[in-house]
């Protein structure tokens, strides 16, 4: 298992993700799927592992799950029921960091996803139901100005809903 000096995702990673992206069929993704295995997979399950270790420092609420299934990392595989685009595989390597007593994507959570060219960290709440997200707004409105501070730092995307 890597320590915190060594790297947990390698140029393999990003270049496996890249062929993926211009390969994203079954057949490919079978041939090459020990690389997905070795290159993303495992790095991806000891970093969750070794990065709950700093969570509970953090905050004790949130949990970093390292099983294969149902733990902390997102499948590869796309949920295309819906989609126009019927890509089988993400082409992506993401994580979620959730709150214990959160209620799935619905909860406080930590996000961190890996793609080429392509990095994204963040923290907050998806979709809140009503009464959660009443006490959010309350919370900002009791207490504006540490969330006027985060929003004006210097390491905040602003991200508008038109774009």
């Amino acid at each position: 298992m890597p320590t915190s000096a060594q790297r947990y995702f390698t140029p393999a990673l990003f270049q496996f993700m890249r062929e993926l992206q211009l390969n994203n069929d079954r057949e490919w993704f079978n041939e090459n799927k020990h690389r997905y295995i070795k290159d993303m997979k495992e790095p991806a399950l000891a970093f969750i592992l070794d990065f709950g270790q700093h969570l509970d420092r953090i905050s004790p609420h949130f949990r970093a799950d390292p099983r294969a299934n149902g733990g902390s990392l997102f499948r590869i595989y796309r949920d295309v029921r819906f989609a126009k685009d019927k890509s089988p595989y993400k082409t992506n390597a993401a994580a979620v960091f959730e709150h214990r007593d959160g209620r799935e994507a619905h909860g406080p959570a930590f996000y961190v996803s890996l793609a080429p060219h392509e990095v994204e960290v963040g923290g907050g709440i998806w979709h809140p139901e009503p009464e959660p997200l009443q006490r959010i707004r309350s919370s900002i409105a009791a207490r504006p100005a540490p969330w006027k501070k985060a929003l004006a730092s210097p390491g905040m995307k602003r991200l508008t809903w038109w774009g």
